[in-house]
């Protein structure tokens, strides 16, 4: 019972392994990866290497298969290149089996050692996370060391052998438990290992191992297509496909798998290295025979789940991926083209706020205020997501990054909310009472409207690129509105000495509005100053001695303003 249950132990600490593997690298090359996926799609060739690449160093052709689904799903790489890119990734992590299948002992010790060493002294940099992938290659081969030591005693058992003996020599059930262990473990390449250690040892028949392998590699495609069973019908068609490759495959291997014992005990002499390299030649000959028919499979895929076209103004959250999750990286990209569709409703909004002035429109301006519930839905949804993604699993680009969405759709939110009190006011005070502003006046509106739309323009391509000028120039219009709205409350008030009827209705209205439209132009600027920072183009103040005189004039000017709110109001 203690030789079983050490044997349990050593098969989950190889699970685990794999996995601290897994998602060390992407944490640590998560955005890397997405760029050479991305990019490597251009030929079969270049998809296979990348594909090979990018399993190799991940360990696990799932979550290759998990993060290539995502750029289906958004239209970023063809359903076809990403076949190819799959097949690649299968021999990858077949490629990680017969590594681990040599006598790495000597070298278990040493990455657990300095692995350790790496992630207590540098636990947030890039060195840490790159211990903790240490850590984990330790693991693995640990746990095949001791996966070893405790199915010796057990290979002693005469109960045992003649289990093993008794047990039926059918290649489908030897299969169907091969698929269900690698569901189980969440690793084709744990499964694996696992089954050439148990064969080295006598405890599994090769042949019911190479049955086993054939399994693991179903399974990794089952894996697949349960993690992706609640995405949209795009983003399913990779794992659909791929599966069908390892069926196909499965279907050729199964009639030659007596020739390929034969082949594999003549060439290769060591138990556990047929094993392995049975699996690596059957992903080959998988990439080899079906890379060819990616292009066909594609379009029929294409035919089979057709994506429904989603409604035109949708407003619901459109790139939230949860697959992503899986990948920092990627979900930080998620999040930012989400916080870009928030501010898309929001621009919306806010270039309907001069027809609704000019024209006294009540049906738009109570279809924009709807719209406000969509921006506050849009930012509980992207807040949400974005929890889910853990800070620690960040580098410290995608910590800024992760801040900088955070901070970029709070601002889109106020910005809502604050116009729809602005459309309130103007119903309120101005459509209802059938007054209107005067020709000066609503020149001034329709100018500082015009610089507000250009701005969230310019707002958002900050927030997308980065850039630095953009976000210098960004603030600079921010002074520019400032000065502006100083100037047209001045107007104002000339116009009021005048006794301009229209000015006088609407004053508290207008002083109301264009002080709006100033912290509007407030939460839009807020864009820049993350950027700024990062760059080191920001000073310890933001003061100014210059400034303060022109300040204190802006804070008489308020005041004024103030007391003619409350002189005409209404």
């Amino acid at each position: 019972m203690l030789h079983l249950l050490n044997l349990l132990a050593a098969i989950a600490l190889l699970v685990w392994g794999t996995q601290i593997v897994r998602t060390g690298i992407l944490r640590v090359f998560g955005e890397n990866l997405r760029h050479v996926l991305a990019r490597s799609t251009s030929n079969r060739f270049s998809a296979l290497l990348a594909g090979m690449g990018v399993a190799s160093l991940v360990q696990s052709a799932t979550a290759t298969c998990l993060i290539v689904s995502s750029f289906v799903g958004k239209g970023l790489v063809a359903t076809a290149a990403a076949l190819v890119v799959m097949l690649g990734a299968d021999v990858g992590t077949a490629l990680m089996a017969v590594v681990f299948s040599f006598d790495l002992s000597w070298l278990s010790p040493l990455l657990l050692f300095s692995g350790v060493v790496m992630y207590i002294s540098r636990e947030k940099t890039t060195v840490g996370r790159l211990g903790r992938v240490a850590i984990g290659l330790g693991l693995i081969t640990l746990a095949l060391q001791l996966i070893v030591e405790t199915t010796r005693p057990l290979t002693q058992s005469p109960v045992l052998r003649e289990i093993i003996v008794a047990l039926p020599n059918e290649i489908s059930l030897d299969i169907l438990l091969g698929a269900l262990l690698t569901v189980m473990a969440y690793s084709s390449l744990a499964i694996v290992l696992l089954t050439a250690t148990l064969a080295s040892q006598g405890l599994v028949p090769v042949t019911v191992a190479l049955g086993l392998v054939l399994g693991a590699n179903l399974g990794s495609g089952f894996l697949a297509m349960l993690s992706t069973a609640r995405a949209d019908v795009a983003t399913r068609r990779l794992p659909v496909g791929n599966l069908l490759f390892k069926l196909g495959g499965c279907a050729i291997a199964i009639p030659l798998l007596p020739q390929a014992h034969v082949l594999l005990q003549d060439y290769v002499h060591v138990v556990q290295q047929q094993v392995v390299l049975f699996h690596l030649g059957f992903n080959i000959l998988l990439a080899l025979v079906f890379a060819g028919f990616t292009g066909p499979l594609a379009r029929a895929l294409e035919r089979w789940l057709v994506a429904p076209s989603a409604p035109p103004g949708s407003t619901r959250p459109q790139h939230l991926d949860k697959l992503a999750l899986a990948t920092p990286s990627l979900a930080i990209s998620c999040a930012a083209r989400e916080a870009l569709h928030q501010a898309d409703v929001v621009e919306t909004m806010l270039r309907g706020i001069l027809p609704v002035i000019r024209n006294n429109d009540l049906v738009l301006a109570e279809q924009l205020r709807d719209m406000d519930d969509t921006v506050d839905d849009l930012y509980s949804a992207i807040k949400f997501y974005l929890t889910q993604v853990s800070r620690e699993a960040l580098s410290e680009k995608e910590s800024r990054r992760w801040a900088d969405i955070i901070s970029f759709t709070i601002n889109m939110e106020q910005i809502g909310d604050i116009i729809e009190r602005v459309l309130e006011d103007v119903e309120d005070k101005k459509i209802r009472k059938n007054r209107r502003f005067s020709e000066a006046g609503m020149g001034e509106i329709a100018d500082l409207h015009e610089r507000l739309v250009s701005n969230l323009r310019l707002g958002m391509s900050v927030f997308l690129h980065g850039n630095v000028r953009d976000a210098r120039r960004l603030l600079e219009e921010k002074a520019q509105f400032r000065d502006l709205e100083y100037r047209y409350a001045n107007t104002h008030i000339a116009r009021l000495r005048d006794n301009t009827a229209e000015s006088i209705e609407t004053s508290s209205l207008h002083l109301d509005l264009i002080s709006d439209l100033k912290r509007i132009n407030s939460h839009i600027c807020s864009i820049a100053y993350p950027i700024l920072e990062s760059a080191g183009a920001l000073t310890q103040t933001r003061l100014r001695h210059s400034r303060l005189a022109g300040m204190d004039t802006e804070q008489g000017a308020d005041t004024q303003a103030s007391r003619l709110h409350s002189t005409h109001d209404g």
